[in-house]
């Protein structure tokens, strides 16, 4: 699996967890941090843990472990670093106050859509 591949897994992993305002970002030849940011919201820190534990989970067992995570506790605002695919899943006061999409205007977004949608 590319890191194409695995950023579109990935957001359909969160969008399992019912994830929402899912964004994906590329930033190859940008950034050397990651191919992709994934950016998503839960609406509580129960549901932040909750996407956050499914992406993990079905990345590993698809043989990939991550290379950090921080936040899981809190539930505020979770990273998840997987090298080439880089996920937070945010509650919304934490994405507005970061604004992450704002940091990296220049990147191309990646269209994504969920399941059932047209």
């Amino acid at each position: 699996m590319d890191s194409h591949e695995k950023s579109l897994f990935c957001a359909r992993l969160a969008c399992d967890k019912k994830a929402e305002n899912l964004v994906i970002l590329e930033l190859k030849g940008l950034s050397a941090l990651a191919d992709y940011f994934i950016i998503c919201g839960g609406t509580s820190d129960r549901h932040v843990q909750a996407i956050a534990s499914h992406i993990e989970i079905s990345l590993k067992e698809k043989g990939f472990l991550a290379l950090g995570i921080e936040g899981i506790r809190e539930g505020k605002w979770v990273l998840l670093d997987y090298d080439d695919v880089i996920i937070h899943v945010f509650q919304e006061k934490e994405r507005m106050f970061y604004d992450l999409e704002s940091l990296w205007t220049e990147c191309s977004r990646i269209p994504f859509l969920e399941a059932g949608e047209q």
